[in-house]
């Protein structure tokens, strides 16, 4: 069992940057691959990017691409996602997730989730 819990989520204006930390417990963090998601209200769950067990490989949606960046601390069981260039069409929830493939791009190859942090983007 993996529990993670999400924070840094707030209201910024278009342009502006937030990073959120991810921070997990239960199992031991750098046996899995780590994701972010996000959901919009009324739109399905996003895949935004992902983080391979050591940090060594990356991979990102076209949306989010050169403006977000996910890293992690294997030795505070954080992970992170620092996000720039924010636009209003990057309000939504976004979650942490783990999972044990290592290349996994769809929610359905998540295991355990956070409960989400609100961003809110204003124009």
């Amino acid at each position: 069992q993996v529990q993670l819990v999400e924070s840094g989520g707030g209201l910024v204006q278009a342009g502006g940057s937030l990073r959120l930390s991810c921070a997990a417990s239960g199992r031991t963090f750098s046996s899995y691959a780590m994701g972010w998601f996000r959901q919009a209200p009324g739109k399905e769950r996003e895949f935004v990017g992902r983080i391979s067990r050591s940090a060594g490989n990356t991979y990102y949606a076209d949306s989010v691409k050169g403006r977000f960046t996910i890293s992690r601390d294997n030795a505070k069981n954080t992970v992170y996602l620092q996000m720039n260039s924010l636009k209003p069409e990057d309000t939504a929830v976004y979650y942490c997730a783990v999972s044990y493939i290592l290349a996994a791009m769809t929610a359905a190859h998540y295991n355990y989730w956070g409960q989400g942090t609100q961003v809110t983007v204003s124009s």
